[in-house]
């Protein structure tokens, strides 16, 4: 019973956050909702003024699904997860006693806030790029992955068309890896989320941006286009581009290619037909046994 409470009011104060961001009554530098629209309207603006595939229409194919997954993966899915992670939480705290620094292995009390969140960003991004890698390599985990593969035509919301078993699967292990920095408290954490979401956005939007030098620290539209790339060199058959923010981890671990910039290249993967063309049809997707 315990549990089941803590769900419905895991539930609740979710609902409750949410109503009150779209209302206004939470500060701007937290408020999600608002801040998701207005850094896509940003972005969409910058796609109206500045395409790259000129011919590509503004409203593009799924163009209005895939906004429908970025409010239902922000804030839909999280009025029905919030409670499991926090039932997950306290089992793992009052059951396995394994309390939010018991697996420290870095102490970051001693840092200023700036280097605490830099540290924080690059471990977190670390993790979410091995995470990717996973969704590639293992056949169960990509039939999920395939839902955001899927996009034939690249545009900013592209970014958060994915299936909601990817954060099943994101979630844990970005706990992890937060609770492996010791003396972190992360206040100022909204900073990175919002310079996740602006850089998730450019990557998948209708820009020829490579950021000069800078193409090896940070992903760019670019590199990502042929992470969506339907046809790649036979060495890189599960996969090339795993970037989520930071592209170095591409680089030193030898998975980014980026031959001469192609804005026409075809996006997909061999059996994408495959693919439900509605947003439930993708949801069954990869819990079918046999496409």
């Amino acid at each position: 019973m315990d549990y089941l409470n803590l769900f419905f009011d895991a539930f609740i104060g979710t609902l409750n956050w949410t109503w009150r961001s779209i209302t206004f009554n939470v500060a701007w530098s937290r408020n999600y909702f608002w801040g998701l629209i207005l850094i896509s309207l940003f972005v969409f603006a910058l796609e109206l003024l500045f395409p790259w595939r000129k011919t590509q229409k503004a409203i593009r194919k799924d163009f209005w699904l895939d906004g429908f997954y970025m409010f239902f993966n922000f804030f839909i899915f999280s009025l029905f997860i919030s409670g499991f992670y926090k039932c997950i939480s306290k089992f793992s705290n009052e059951v396995l006693n394994i309390k939010a620094n018991s697996l420290a292995v870095l102490d970051l009390s001693n840092l200023s806030p700036v280097l605490q969140l830099i540290v924080f960003f690059v471990v977190l991004d670390f993790v979410q790029w091995f995470t990717h890698t996973l969704m590639h390599r293992f056949e169960f985990l990509w039939r999920f992955h395939k839902v955001h593969h899927s996009v034939k035509e690249m545009g900013f919301s592209a970014h958060l068309r994915y299936h909601w078993m990817e954060n099943v699967l994101y979630k844990p292990l970005k706990v992890l890896a937060l609770m492996l920095l010791g003396g972190f408290e992360p206040e100022q954490a909204y900073i990175i989320h919002f310079f996740a979401i602006a850089i998730g956005h450019l990557n998948h939007a209708n820009l020829k941006l490579d950021y000069g030098p800078f193409r090896y620290v940070f992903n760019n539209p670019i590199m990502h286009l042929y992470h969506h790339a339907y046809a790649l060199p036979e060495r890189f058959k599960k996969g090339v581009n795993f970037a989520i923010s930071l592209s170095v981890w591409d680089y030193l671990f030898k998975t980014s290619y980026v031959p001469e910039a192609d804005k026409n290249i075809m996006l997909g993967y061999e059996d994408d037909h495959k693919m439900p063309s509605s947003f439930w049809g993708q949801l069954r997707y990869g819990f079918r046994s046999k496409d």
